[in-house]
């Protein structure tokens, strides 16, 4: 084996030799050398085990060389020829379609996967017999299943919790659609026990449904981390990514000698929620900065560099000290000003900067908690939360009107500074309100137009075409 391969690929041989006899096949008795073009690029996986195997047996006259023509594959094999599995199927189909491909040959449990690209034709096959079969233009004929485009799969309402089951917190239910009709990163600053994960964890069922691109995108980063080895029906739900507290850079931001994507990644086009934020390493949160604003990670190594997309939206929660209870009326803090200090300065000044929306969640009284047991609610007469579905149709109308408003259909948040100044639309005492506060409060020029862009936001979910001063308080607020 030459060609940079790695451990996986040069342990091939063993899985050949057997597997080829295994499959009433022989071996050829002589030296072999397997070039991996190009030689200065690092492979690895067992992916390359099926296309070694046909070159060998094409090479040693067992298999007609034109069988092979035009023919993409890839797949593991086994010491009894059954193929196996793979990651990174997806991407795989996708550029096997664009260079041209006859057809892609892959293991039958990557099938599905594989068939979610439309416009080549995917074979599958469970060993390497029946691969043969399908190479063979008489037999395979008949035994070769065409892509069939799939219908667009519907999103699953009961995936995600429903923001019904969160009474109180008006000010954090306001933040939360907000941060879905606009894309803002939001955090929420509350005592232990507030609903603040709660919250969190109804964002992804606010936000509209993922579209083709957005869901085939999705869909080629999990395949590529291993993540999609089945299919699921409703795969065009938004992803929701919570990772520990305890995680490394390379866990959160993705990376390796190898590059593979991290949570953030993993997360595209969906809710990131960093619980524990303050219990987060500073030296990894810092690494976020650049991500939350260019909507990308470029990974960079000796020899190659990788991008891996991440427009996300950040969800971040913490409690206002060590102990929890600082600033609360009936709870005493019990840490001292130095350990309060010490916590909060693991957040660095800029990486708050870039968090639009920064929300301070209070307790849940005993009254509102009650709320939540339907026969109270019934005998008292007790407001009923608005749902999910309620607060998403908002959102749904606001994201049109962002996407009808700018050439790149995008929201709010994820519009550049250029792009976003050229259809904010400010009313006079709107703008003086906003100067004001840049001056007595000190906000960046970052900090301003992250307000200026929730201001807007809120414009968008009350249709309305420019910017009022009340949007502008709100938003400040």
């Amino acid at each position: 084996m030459v060609g940079l391969a790695d451990t996986a690929i040069c342990e091939s041989r063993e899985r050949l030799r057997s597997a080829l006899r295994n499959s009433g096949l022989r071996v050829p008795l002589t030296r072999i050398v397997v070039n991996l073009a190009p030689a200065d690029l690092r492979k690895e996986g067992p992916g390359f085990d099926l296309p070694i195997a046909l070159a060998l047996l094409a090479a040693s006259g067992q298999l007609p060389p034109a069988w092979l023509k035009g023919l993409w594959c890839a797949g593991e094999l086994g010491l009894d020829g059954r193929l196996r599995p793979i990651r990174g199927v997806l991407p795989l189909a996708i550029t096997a379609r664009d260079a041209g491909a006859r057809a892609l040959l892959v293991p039958s449990a990557n099938q599905a996967e594989a068939e979610l690209v439309s416009g080549i034709e995917i074979w599958a096959a469970g060993s390497l017999q029946e691969t043969l079969a399908l190479l063979d233009p008489q037999v395979g004929s008949t035994q070769r299943r065409h892509n069939i485009p799939r219908a667009q799969p519907r999103p699953s309402p009961e995936a995600c919790p429903d923001l019904a089951d969160v009474h109180g917190q008006a000010h954090g239910r306001r933040a939360l659609e907000i941060a879905a009709a606009g894309e803002h990163h939001l955090l929420l600053v509350g005592p232990p026990g507030s609903g603040k994960t709660m919250l969190a964890q109804r964002l992804p069922g606010l936000l509209p449904p993922l579209r083709e691109n957005e869901a085939l995108s999705v869909a080629r980063i999990h395949s590529v981390a291993g993540l999609l080895q089945q299919v699921p029906q409703r795969w065009v739900n938004r992803p929701f990514r919570s990772p520990h507290h305890s995680c490394t850079a390379r866990a959160l931001i993705g990376g390796g000698a190898q590059p593979r994507p991290g949570e953030l990644s993993l997360a595209h086009h969906g809710v990131l929620f960093l619980d524990e934020l303050n219990e987060f390493r500073r030296d990894v949160l810092d690494q976020l900065r650049q991500p939350l604003d260019s909507g990308e990670i470029w990974i960079h190594r000796a020899r190659q560099q990788t991008r891996f997309p991440c427009q996300i939206t950040l969800v971040a929660a913490t409690n206002p000290c060590p102990c929890g209870w600082f600033g609360h009326g009936e709870f005493q803090c019990s840490c001292l000003p130095s350990q309060r200090q010490h916590y909060w300065a693991r957040l660095s000044g800029p990486l708050l900067d870039r968090l639009d929306l920064q929300v301070v969640v209070q307790r849940v009284t005993a009254t509102q908690l009650g709320q939540s047991y339907g026969s109270l609610t019934r005998t008292r007469g007790a407001t009923v939360p608005e749902s999910s579905a309620v607060v998403a149709a908002r959102v749904g109308e606001a994201r049109a009107l962002m996407r009808h408003r700018n050439r790149e259909g995008l929201s709010n948040g994820s519009l550049s500074s250029q792009a976003f100044r050229q259809i904010v639309r400010v009313e006079e005492d709107a703008l003086e309100l906003w100067q004001q506060a840049i001056n007595h409060s000190r906000l960046s020029a970052r900090g301003g137009e992250r307000a200026m862009r929730v201001a807007q936001t809120l414009c968008d979910l009350n249709q309305i075409k420019s910017i009022s001063k009340a949007a502008v308080a709100e938003a400040l607020s």
